[in-house]
């Protein structure tokens, strides 16, 4: 099986940047589709990659961008879906729309543009049952996903960390800002996996054609509670903070609290962290394909002990209006 040619759903986010640095060693070339061009020119230093500018939420779109695809991949995700229900769903509209609608879209078009592979990114605790929205909406998109496309490869990770990512280095962030930081859900369970960890092996499993069908959990070597993952940010940026626990009832309402005034945390974040994100299915540390996984605390130091200096340097820039 030889993958030449790759489309890239969700290629200009977070994880999308390090798989197209992992997959441009590969000689591959990769079609990366966004609303605004502009929000993808870190993409375009990349020799083989063609940044397009295509609404994938059109049929007629997605199909003609699938065609001549060796692989799809989807890395769509969102953390805050809205409230109410979807064409009777139980989870927001923006959940539907992302997690579900686009997840069966993609995998129908992968199907009908006769791709070989399919690589569809869900989340660790995905599950029809889960208390929370953006669990059960996961769920939801793997079992479409598997329905219009069986060989497809699922992939869940535990919380993604890394340079840049939007986990630690906002609790490294926070620390250093707040002289007293309340934490909701300061005993909820994490197994972080390094970004770059989850990169390798998604550009491993198009090489691997056993890979088809399976499902993969993909976790780092520790599992920890997340008032320590906050202390340790705070720490490796060199502003420990002060952080006040939270019990279960105060950790509810500042959920719905942060929710109301369009924070970093919603009611449904808050369901999410009852359900450890932790791996049951797997050795702590070891990957697919003979992969181990960096550890926060040799990662960490790397990107978090100069984070607070260059949030400075946004904040200034953002002021200079540059």
């Amino acid at each position: 099986m030889t993958i030449e040619n790759i489309l890239l759903i969700g290629g200009s986010g977070y994880v999308g940047r390090h798989l197209i640095d992992a997959l441009s060693r590969r000689n591959v070339r990769i079609t990366v589709p966004t609303r605004r061009r502009e929000r993808a020119k870190h993409l375009l230093p990349f020799p083989m990659v063609d940044v397009v500018e295509a609404d994938i939420h059109d049929d007629a779109t997605l199909a003609r961008l699938a065609a001549g695809q060796d692989a799809v991949i989807n890395l769509v995700g969102i953390l805050k879906g809205g409230s109410g229900k979807s064409d009777g769903r139980p989870w927001g509209r923006g959940f539907d729309l992302a997690h579900f609608h686009l997840a069966g879209r993609v995998a129908q078009a992968a199907q009908a543009a006769g791709a070989q592979r399919l690589l569809h990114m869900s989340a660790l605790k995905a599950d029809a049952d889960a208390p929370s929205a953006y669990l059960r909406s996961k769920a939801a998109g793997e079992a479409v996903v598997r329905d219009a496309f069986p060989g497809a490869t699922i992939f869940r990770p535990s919380v993604i960390f890394g340079q840049g990512d939007q986990f630690l280095n906002v609790f490294a962030g926070l620390c250093a800002m707040a002289p007293m930081l309340p934490l909701s859900c300061p005993e909820a369970l994490f197994q972080p996996v390094w970004v770059e960890d989850v990169a390798a092996v998604m550009a491993d499993s198009l090489v691997h054609g056993d890979s088809a069908g399976k499902t993969y959990e993909l976790c780092g070597p520790k599992v920890y509670a997340l008032i320590d993952l906050v202390d340790y940010a705070g720490k490796a940026a060199g502003s420990p903070g002060n952080i006040m626990p939270l019990g279960d009832i105060p950790s509810y309402m500042m959920a719905w609290l942060l929710e109301l005034v369009g924070g970093p945390m919603t009611r449904d974040n808050y369901w999410s962290m009852q359900v450890p994100s932790t791996c049951d299915h797997c050795e702590f540390g070891v990957l697919p394909f003979g992969r181990h996984a960096a550890s926060l605390e040799v990662v960490g130091p790397t990107y978090l002990s100069d984070g607070r200096r260059r949030a400075g340097y946004d904040d200034m820039r953002e002021t200079a209006g540059r």
